[in-house]
């Protein structure tokens, strides 16, 4: 029996601003669902948790373009978010937001512990003022080249391309994310920073310790980061009306900048829970536990927030667990070119979910998810694997197994006769898949994992081929019924092995092969009260699921229900129209 570990699944909290497209699917939502799914299936305790970011500049910039207020576009993005994480199936145990009376006191705490542990100072900044708007321009105001890689889009924190954390007057040509003007000058004005270089060397020594499961790319670049020694003073607090207070008498004009409290998130939510589910002192369980495991799954763009800023952030607070592992996926991209919200190129997931199934995307998603290097997803690999691959192969081979045995052995499972080297080889080959499939899951492996159990879906197909029970039948029912008894028992291991990633189909497959109960768990959405404010939360409880992660044995005699295709297929047309769908969207036709 396998050491039940507390696992935390943690994403990155997505600005609340507009719908979320595939790429932020694929970079990290879908990963950690995987993975979480699988976790519970071992019988490991997991707590997933996440919520939208609601203080990121995004936000006020979209606020202020459409004359609303922030909290407005909160209001209308945040269910439209929840309502994709239950369309998808993505199983948070809870997804809140950062505007809750929760995260603003978890928030004020580490600021207030940071100050008084003094990795908090203040000094005075140099910072853009924009003379149009008459108004200090935060980080994200601020667009322009990077003086290092030459990006001529990089914002005024970070570079998308080359990953380097920035402060906003270093770059070149700048310009104001409000009006788009140039008509900038730099200005002084007092602000909070977190001295990270005091943190340098104590991260030293963590990213030092053993960090072999870590991938290449974030390890190498974090360690770099560090040895370099060029950590220094990052400004936490910023001039704007919209975020969480400073907690400092005299300063309660300015705000937390949304980095620094964002990724507290983490720890809040978990907090949040604790409290929801009546047991407050839950979170400990994960965050004190010295053998608990915290995973991070976030996209390349945000690593040093992750292996750098965060962890040096627990440090300072102290007696928390650091991150156990940061998945860090790189880019998606669509039809050759970068997603972009901006120049219209972006497939939204709440619009595609309208036109096709979910499982369909999860599957490709996961198939070619950008794990070691940016990928390419394409409309006619999309449809190409789901006729070849869900309905041709997968779907295929459970549909004709089920339909033979419901129309030939009374729509129940055959009582097998004797096994010959191939019965017992698949079965051994279906028993097997559970430790590779699982190893790859437990490295965050998750393309290298689907495409073993895609292999052994190939396998069983091949066994029916070479064994014709439709041939059998006819001469010797016996052989045929053992046929179909094998076949049905790798169906429904393998039915748990794609559980994982195709959450929906398997748990029609389930109910056709006579089983009861529901393996997704139970997910709801809720309002909860607090004393100023109430805010909605997607929770999730999968403490019921009826399987488990081990070979399963149907039984001789149970009763199957009337199966019908778990997928559709496509036509080859789809992949051509959605291009011109895209292609019209970006020309603005």
């Amino acid at each position: 029996m396998t050491k039940r570990l507390n696992i935390l699944v943690t994403t990155a909290w997505p600005y609340c601003n507009g719908d979320l497209h595939i790429g932020h699917i694929a970079g990290a939502y879908l990963g950690a669902d995987i993975f979480a799914r699988y976790q519970r299936l071992r019988g490991h305790n997991v707590l997933m948790v996440s919520g939208s970011d609601t203080h990121g500049t995004p936000i006020t910039v979209r606020a202020e373009e459409e004359g609303v207020t922030p909290r407005e576009i909160v209001d209308r993005y945040h269910p439209r978010i929840i309502r994709l994480w239950q369309e998808l199936g993505i199983t948070f145990d809870l997804y809140t937001e950062t505007d809750t009376e929760n995260h603003w006191r978890v928030s004020q705490d580490f600021f207030l512990t940071h100050w008084k542990k003094g990795y908090i100072y203040k000094d005075v900044m140099r910072q853009w003022y924009c003379l149009t708007d008459e108004q200090f321009l935060a980080d994200r105001y601020v667009e322009g080249t990077c003086p290092y890689c030459g990006f001529p889009e990089a914002r005024g924190d970070q570079c998308d391309n080359c990953g380097r954390i920035l402060d906003a007057i270093e770059l070149k040509n700048p310009r104001c994310r409000i009006c788009g003007g140039t008509n900038l000058e730099i200005r002084e004005t007092e602000h909070f920073f977190l001295d990270l270089a005091k943190l340098n060397e104590p991260l030293l020594e963590w990213i030092r310790e053993d960090k072999e499961h870590w991938r290449p790319k974030v390890l190498n670049y974090t360690r770099a980061q560090l040895e370099s020694g060029e950590l220094r003073g990052r400004p936490i607090s910023r001039d704007i009306t919209w975020g969480i207070t400073v907690p400092v008498p005299g300063y309660e004009h300015k705000r937390i900048y949304v980095w620094y409290e964002a990724v507290i998130g983490y720890f809040s939510a978990t907090v949040e829970w604790s409290n929801i589910v009546g047991e407050p002192d839950a979170w400990k369980t994960w965050w004190k536990d010295p053998a608990a495991r915290t995973y991070y799954f976030i996209g390349k763009d945000n690593i040093p927030f992750h292996t750098i800023i965060w962890p040096g952030m627990l440090i300072g607070y102290g007696d928390l667990n650091l991150p156990y592992d940061v998945p860090a996926n790189e880019y998606l991209n669509v039809e050759g070119r970068q997603l972009s919200k901006s120049r219209r190129w972006v497939i939204e997931v709440l619009d595609v979910l309208e036109r096709y199934d979910p499982d369909p995307w999860r599957y490709t998603l996961a198939a070619i998810m950008p794990e070691a290097g940016d990928v390419n997803f394409t409309w006619e690999e999309f449809v190409r694997r789901n006729n070849d691959e869900l309905v041709a192969t997968w779907g295929n081979l459970a549909n004709r197994v089920l339909n033979f045995a419901y129309r030939n052995f009374d729509g129940r499972v055959p009582q097998p006769g004797p096994f010959d080297d191939l019965d017992t080889a698949l079965l051994r080959a279906s028993e097997e898949a559970f430790d590779t499939v699982g190893r790859h899951i437990d490295a965050v492996q998750i393309r290298a994992a689907l495409r073993e159990v895609r292999r052994l879906a190939e396998e069983a197909n091949k066994y029916l081929n070479v064994k014709e029970p439709w041939k059998q039948i006819k001469g010797n029912r016996e052989a045929a019924a053992t046929t179909i008894y094998v076949a049905l028992q790798v169906v429904d291991r393998l039915k748990v092995l794609f559980t994982p990633f195709l959450p929906f189909s398997s748990q029609k497959l389930h109910e056709y092969l006579g089983y009861e109960g529901n393996i997704m768990g139970r997910q709801w959405t809720e309002e909860i009260e607090e004393e100023q404010k109430k805010h909605l939360v997607l929770r999730y409880d999968g403490s019921d699921i009826p399987v488990r992660w081990e070979p399963s044995t149907l039984p001789p005699g149970q009763q199957l229900r009337k199966p019908k295709p778990l997928f559709r297929k496509l036509d080859p047309s789809v992949a051509e129209e959605e291009v011109e769908r895209m292609l019209r969207m970006a020309s603005g036709r």
